[in-house]
C-alpha cells in the first residue's frame, strides 16, 4: 500500500462522528445541522431539464478536454464576471469534475516530488484554517504542508510576511481560498499584489480555490477573483489558476461540475494528467453546465435567498456569541469563547441538549506555530431554508442562555 496515505488525518466529519458516538439528542426535537457545507436549495428548472435532455449523450464517452460549447461557456462567464479580456477556450479553460477533485490532481500535476539537494521535500503553502483537501493533494503528492495561521483581528487575512524565507524557497504550491472556507473572507488587491510578487520571487503556483465566489450579499461588490486581480495589476496569468464550480453556485452539487482556468502552461501539462487520470466530466452533465453558466437569473435568487437567512440569523446569533456577517460564502464562522466552553464542548453539548449540528472549528485547522487557529470557533453552514435555519439559531440561542451567557 501506498505509505503516504498513512500521513492522512480523518476528515472532519469523521472527527464530528467520533464526538458524538455516545451522545443521544432529545427525541422530541428534529435534527437541525449546520454541519455539512452541501447546498440545499432545489436545483433550477432549466438545469434538471437539460440533464434530461442531454442523457443521449450517456451512449458516448466524454472528452477530458471538454466540449467546445462548453469551453466557450466558462471563457464568456469568467471574461464577463471578472471584466477581463477574452480568455482562449481552447487553452486557457478546463472543465474539471468539480473544484475538489480538480484541487486535488492540481496538485500532483504540478509538484516535482524528487527532494532537492539537501534532501527536503517540496512545500505546499495552506491557510489555516483551511479545506483538507490540499493538505492531502500536498502528503499524497510527495510534498510537505505549511501552514500560514490566519488573524482574527484582520479579517482572517493569512499573515504571509511570517513565512521564513527558506519555506518560501522550498514551496511550489501555494493553495488560497477567496472567499474562505471558513471564515467567509475574501483577498484583497494588496493581498494579492503580495502573493503575486513572492510567486515573481520564488516561482511557486498558486491556486486560487474561488468555489463561493458567487455567495455574497451585495449585488455591487461581488468577491474580487484572482485572474482579476492579475489584470487589474496589469500582468498576465503566469503560475496561476482559479478554480470554480457549479456546485455551490447553481446548487448542483450532484453534477460535480467545474473548471480551471488561468495560465495556459500549467492547463496544458494538467490536460495531461487528467488523459491519464480519467476524471473526464459525464457528457450529460458538461451539456447542462452549458445551460447553468449561461444564466444569471437563478444565481441572483440564489443570493437572495442567502442574503435572508443571514440577515435573519447572523442578529439573533450575535447577542449571545461573537460572530459577524462574512465577506462572501453561506458560512457563519463563531467564536464560542463567551458560553466558557471549547469548541468540541460546545458542539458536543449542543448536539446533546438541542440536537443541532455545528463544526468545531478546530477539526478546520492545524496546531501550527504554537496554536490552532479554529480553536474556539464553531462553523454553520447556512444551507437549509430559512425557516430551519432560524428554528435552528433560536436553539443555539436558548442553549447559550443556559449557560448564563447574557
Amino acid at each position: 500500500m501506498n505509505p503516504l496515505l498513512d500521513s492522512l488525518q480523518p476528515y472532519p466529519f469523521e472527527k464530528l462522528r467520533v464526538l458524538f458516538k455516545d451522545v443521544t439528542p432529545p427525541a422530541g426535537l428534529a435534527h437541525i445541522s449546520f454541519g455539512i457545507g452541501e447546498p440545499k436549495h432545489p436545483t433550477p428548472p432549466l438545469i434538471r431539464d437539460a440533464v434530461i435532455d442531454s442523457l443521449g449523450g450517456l451512449a458516448a464517452y466524454p472528452a477530458t478536454l471538454g466540449s467546445a460549447p462548453l469551453r466557450e461557456s466558462i471563457a464568456k462567464w469568467v471574461t464577463q464576471r471578472y471584466d477581463l479580456p477574452p480568455l482562449d477556450p481552447l487553452t486557457e479553460v478546463l472543465p474539471v469534475s468539480g473544484s475538489r477533485e480538480a484541487l486535488f490532481a492540481l496538485a500532483q500535476t504540478v509538484l516535482d516530488p524528487r527532494r532537492d539537494a539537501d534532501g527536503e521535500p517540496a512545500i505546499v503553502l495552506c491557510p489555516n484554517p483551511f479545506y483538507q483537501i490540499y493538505e492531502g493533494a500536498a502528503l499524497l503528492g510527495g510534498a510537505q504542508p505549511y501552514f500560514v495561521n490566519s488573524d482574527p483581528a484582520r479579517n482572517f487575512a493569512c499573515d504571509y510576511s511570517a513565512v521564513p524565507a527558506e519555506v518560501w524557497a522550498r514551496t511550489q504550491l501555494l493553495y488560497v481560498c477567496s472567499p474562505g472556507n471558513p471564515t467567509g473572507a475574501v483577498l484583497t488587491l494588496d493581498d494579492w499584489r503580495e502573493l503575486f510578487a513572492l510567486s515573481d520571487r520564488y516561482g511557486f503556483v498558486i491556486a486560487s480555490d474561488e468555489c463561493y465566489s458567487e455567495i455574497y450579499f451585495d449585488e455591487s461588490k461581488p468577491p474580487l477573483g484572482g485572474l482579476e486581480a492579475a489584470h487589474k495589476l496589469g500582468r498576465g496569468y503566469e503560475r496561476l489558476v482559479m478554480l470554480s464550480s457549479l456546485s455551490k453556485r447553481s446548487n448542483v452539487p450532484g453534477m460535480r461540475s467545474g473548471f480551471v482556468a488561468g495560465d495556459a502552461a500549467i492547463l496544458k501539462a494538467f490536460l495531461l494528467y487528467r488523459t491519464y487520470h480519467g476524471a473526464a466530466l459525464s457528457t450529460v452533465y458538461q451539456s447542462a453546465s452549458v445551460v447553468a453558466w449561461s444564466d444569471e437569473t437563478h444565481v441572483r435568487e440564489n443570493r437572495a435567498k442567502y442574503l435572508r437567512k443571514f440577515t435573519t440569523v447572523t442578529p439573533m446569533l450575535a447577542d449571545v456569541l461573537d460572530v459577524r456577517l462574512p465577506d462572501a460564502a453561506f458560512y457563519l464562522w463563531a467564536n464560542v469563547e463567551r458560553t466558557g466552553l471549547t469548541d468540541t464542548e460546545f458542539a458536543q453539548r449542543l448536539y446533546a441538549d438541542y440536537n443541532v449540528t455545528v463544526l468545531p472549528g478546530s477539526f478546520l485547522a492545524r496546531t501550527a506555530h504554537g496554536v490552532n487557529p479554529g480553536r474556539n470557533f464553531v462553523r454553520l453552514a447556512l444551507v437549509a431554508d430559512v425557516d430551519e435555519c432560524t428554528q435552528g439559531a433560536q436553539r443555539i440561542v436558548e442553549f447559550c442562555r443556559s449557560l448564563g451567557v447574557k
